[in-house]
């Protein structure tokens, strides 16, 4: 049963574009059903982190809304900071799945039990990981690999129940 969820920022919770204003703040969009599918998750009593290589305040404020306690950014080794993660949580590998779409994910994507990518993950990615999802990132990319995951640990009637 998969009880952590681990998400890459751009190209998974974003579409992976880049918008600086011309003051050179940085902005990004994120997708409303993947929100309400973390929150969900996260309301079921299950973990969720972010693992991202860039630092943006818009990460920490969306973690923050999403309540997702374990947010990491600026991270040049994504498995070392899983690993660390996985172990302070007492779970096992093949208790956790991940969410990448580009050859800095490849590590942590290969140590997790469940790995996903998005439809427009990179070639190399999609080789490797469980499941290429049909949606793109930052257009419900994480609300699918959630909705499957619900599933498959028989959570549905829980997930439900948060809303209903």
């Amino acid at each position: 049963m998969i009880k952590l969820i681990v998400l890459d920022v751009d190209g998974c919770l974003s579409d992976g574009s880049l918008i600086y204003t011309s003051d050179g703040v940085e902005l990004k969009a994120f997708n409303v059903k993947d929100g309400l599918g973390i929150s969900t998750w996260i309301k079921m009593g299950n973990e969720a982190a972010i693992i991202t290589g860039k630092n943006s305040k818009m990460v920490t404020r969306r973690a923050k809304e999403l309540g997702i306690k374990h947010c990491f950014q600026g991270v040049k080794d994504k498995e070392r900071v899983l690993k660390e993660l996985i172990s302070s949580l007492e779970l096992k590998n093949y208790e956790v799945a991940a969410i990448g779409d580009d050859l800095n994910d490849y590590a942590m994507l290969k140590l997790v039990g469940k790995s996903f990518t998005p439809s427009d993950g990179v070639d190399n990615i999609k080789e490797i990981v469980n499941c290429v999802l049909s949606r793109k990132g930052g257009d419900g990319a994480v609300r699918e690999m959630i909705d499957m995951i619900v599933e498959q640990n028989d959570q549905k009637d829980d997930f439900l129940g948060v809303w209903l």
